[in-house]
């Protein structure tokens, strides 16, 4: 993946203004932030979404969007965080490198995340975890 920008700033071809580094993440600053101290938390190889990641890599992401959750709030002193992380178009995905967004939050400050809620029965929601169960993908 030579043209994934997200691969390019891995390879330290792009500059960016880095946060933290390990040896599976990388956090740096989002150039289109909503908030100051909004970052990305990168991880290394190329994966496009979160169906290909492995536990160990799924793991170190999450890891370091906490640490960075933590640190934000704790500089900031922002009223929350919010930790955001989209798979393909239908779900907002627009660069397809998997990445967590680490957004630190205020009181009316702008940024909405609102969806349709639909409120099914009970006999539905049983249903569908007994599929999902079914399912479990290793």
């Amino acid at each position: 993946m030579t043209e994934c920008v997200f691969c390019r700033i891995v390879r330290g071809e792009l500059p960016v203004s880095k946060v933290y580094e390990d040896a599976h993440t990388l956090a740096i600053m989002d150039l289109q932030s909503v908030n100051p101290g909004h970052m990305l938390v990168l991880v290394k190889p190329h994966h496009e979404n979160i169906y290909s990641l492995d536990d160990t890599l799924a793991g170190a992401a999450l890891c370091t969007a906490a640490r960075m959750a933590r640190t934000v709030k704790k500089l900031t002193g922002c009223a929350g965080v919010t930790v955001l992380q989209a798979n393909e178009p239908a779900a907002a995905q627009t660069v397809f490198h998997f990445h967590i967004h680490v957004v630190p939050r205020w009181v009316d400050d702008g940024l909405e995340l609102v969806w349709p809620v639909k409120n099914p029965p009970r006999a539905a929601l049983e249903e569908m975890a007994a599929r999902l169960r079914e399912a479990v993908c290793d």
